[in-house]
């Protein structure tokens, strides 16, 4: 008796296709692969059965990643609703922080969160950031230290003045410029202020007592 042959499910698929097309008739694919013809309609009537699974799967494939995408999409809005609430907060609670404190909390190196956003969540104005002092020149210093000198000794001059003794002594210097660098000096020429004629509350007034009197000469007493 002839050892009985084992197909795998692959295989058995293909000669399933192979009578589908009917290009051949089923006899001879039988005497090809060696199995009774009446198997071979087995496999072509098992095919035909399961070929509206395999669309019913399809179907069941699409639902579910329809199902898997909408449920992306509600845990990433619920993500944007509570980033959105921590960000509010965070700008709400930034009003007590001073400007300095805030912009040494930027970090310009992380390319995950560019500056303009750090600006935006710090509450910063972005073009304030690139802004670097630039130190005084050294003639400047030294401008300013000439003027020390001479507000210390005359401390009632004022700009016009200091300006042409700098300029006399071969520091060219207009007197804007010189007017510019006592205020931020925080100096000024001593001077009397408005309103000197006015009395203090504290002084006494005495009243006029010759306003009846008539001169009659020069030396005239009352």
């Amino acid at each position: 008796m002839p050892k009985r042959k084992h197909f795998s499910a692959s295989q058995k698929a293909q000669i399933a296709l192979e009578i589908l097309k009917e290009e051949k008739p089923v006899s001879q694919i039988a005497s090809e692969n060696g199995v009774h013809p009446n198997v071979l309609y087995r496999w072509k009537k098992q095919a035909l059965e399961n070929l509206p699974k395999l669309f019913e799967d399809d179907n069941k494939s699409e639902r579910d990643q329809q199902a898997e995408h909408e449920k992306q999409v509600t845990e990433l809005y619920s993500e944007i609703g509570r980033l959105t609430t921590q960000v509010n907060w965070l700008k709400k609670n930034l009003g007590s922080v001073s400007r300095l404190e805030r912009i040494a909390m930027l970090e310009p190196n992380v390319p995950e969160l560019p500056l303009i956003t750090q600006a935006e969540l710090l509450g910063l104005n972005r073009s304030g950031l690139y802004y670097h002092a630039v130190p005084p020149s050294m003639e400047e210093v030294a401008i300013k230290h000439r003027i020390d000198e001479i507000y210390t000794r005359w401390p009632f001059y004022g700009s016009r003045k200091i300006a042409v003794l700098l300029n006399q002594e071969e520091i060219l210097v207009s007197r804007p410029t010189v007017q510019h660098y006592m205020r931020e000096m925080g100096i000024a020429g001593i001077t009397p202020g408005p309103n000197t004629s006015k009395s203090t509350l504290e002084h006494k007034i005495y009243p006029y007592l010759l306003h009846h009197a008539q001169p009659v000469s020069a030396d005239a007493r009352g």
